[in-house]
């Protein structure tokens, strides 16, 4: 999971040269949130995902990209 932050965090700053505002979480922690302002990265492991159904309580929100 670190692993995949630290890809987003690298790819976002190469190509759009913003940081995250703040980082919540640890990879160890089996979730980890990446503030960007106007858009948000919830990373999840399968049990963390299935528990906070965040899919479930944003249903109604826009979905630009989402990996499962």
């Amino acid at each position: 999971m670190k692993a995949l932050a630290d890809n987003i965090r690298e790819g976002v700053k190469e190509r759009h040269d913003k940081l995250p505002f703040s980082v919540e979480g640890t990879g160890e922690s089996g979730w980890m949130l990446m503030d960007y302002g106007n858009v948000i990265v919830h990373l999840f492991l399968a049990d963390k995902r299935r528990y906070y159904d965040l899919e479930g309580l944003w249903r109604t929100a826009q979905v630009l990209v989402s990996i499962q």
